[in-house]
């Protein structure tokens, strides 16, 4: 086949097709026209394709072809609609759903710390298990505080901030185990219950609460929230209802980016809490009720938010045009 030939027999509908992909509006007669063009071009191009594959023809074919299929079909593009949409549909409809598995985990991880903090606290040989009694006395009187005062303020409030995502990261992708987040918790609270028992017993409990409580409410109900998640995807897989095990996992997999793209802003706000609050001079009651507010905006966003969006049938998944049409299932 003549490919020049070919060109010029067809070259007026190939411009015909730029000119109108190009025009920011299309009238009702325009718009046929591009679909028939666009119909007409493909078969040009499987003609090239197969009886004379002109290296540069078949690129340009292609380009024409894949922008006459956007004005076609339609294209998404990022706007501030959509940021909006993630923060105030998206992501509290993720983090609502997984609302029970959060106050799951922070109840079991709150009531093993308080064990492992009696039973250390009331058991001189675990007590001694855990250093001579000059080192437990040096961390109760000075290494405990000196951890939140020994670095700047910046650099102490991203080190926090990346060792909080690095747990959480654990707990969400590798949630479907079913064994990590269970660890994570387990390793974390025994030593939350260790620390303050030392501290309880060197008479610092209340040095303790005070140093902990300005960030810990967000930060450990952020791992809480990874934990949480990460254990929903694991039961999602045992159990994954009326819908099929892939699909199930698939939807909820995607939930759960949702969640960790949105522990990423919550942990943010504890490592500055941690960073910038906790070593100021403030009263500790004023340090612990800024903590306390930052708990209670994470709450109220969550519920107030979280439940309207689920209401209206959110889950915190991505949009049909991001994770494709899906067939319907029974029940």
């Amino acid at each position: 086949m003549d490919v020049e030939a070919f060109a010029a027999v067809h070259g007026a509908e190939w411009e015909r097709l730029t000119m109108l992909t190009r025009r920011s509006r299309l009238t009702a007669g325009e718009a046929d026209e591009v679909v028939r063009l666009y119909q007409a071009v493909a078969t040009h191009l499987s003609t090239i394709r197969s009886a004379a594959p002109d290296p540069a023809l078949v690129s340009e074919l292609s380009q024409l072809l894949g922008h006459a299929r956007a004005r076609i079909a339609g294209s998404h593009e990022a706007s501030w609609r959509d940021l909006g949409r993630f923060f105030l549909v998206s992501l509290p409809a993720a983090f609502y759903r997984v609302r029970w598995w959060t106050v799951g985990a922070a109840l079991l991880s709150i009531g093993l710390a308080v064990a492992v903090g009696i039973h250390v606290a009331s058991t001189p040989a675990a007590m001694a298990q855990l250093g001579t009694p000059s080192e437990l006395k040096a961390y109760a009187d000075q290494a405990f505080a000196a951890y939140y005062s020994n670095h700047p303020a910046p650099a102490f409030a991203a080190q926090v901030w990346t060792n909080n995502a690095w747990i959480a990261a654990q707990c969400v992708g590798l949630g479907i185990t079913g064994f990590i987040p269970v660890m994570v918790l387990f390793q974390n609270f025994v030593h939350v219950g260790e620390a303050a028992a030392i501290m309880a017993n060197h008479g610092n409990l209340g040095a303790f609460f005070g140093l902990i409580l300005p960030h810990g409410q967000l930060e450990l109900t952020a791992i809480f929230i990874a934990c949480g998640t990460g254990l929903k995807l694991f039961w999602t897989m045992v159990d994954p209802g009326h819908r099929p095990r892939g699909r199930a996992l698939a939807e909820e997999g995607r939930s759960l980016i949702t969640v960790a793209l949105g522990l990423v802003g919550v942990l943010a706000l504890s490592g500055v809490i941690e960073g910038f609050v906790v070593r100021t001079t403030l009263p500790t009651a004023v340090k612990i009720s800024i903590g306390t507010l930052s708990l209670a905006a994470y709450w109220t966003y969550t519920l107030v938010l979280g439940r309207r969006a689920v209401a209206a049938g959110e889950t915190g998944d991505v949009g049909a045009d991001y994770a494709g049409a899906t067939l319907p299932v029974v029940g």
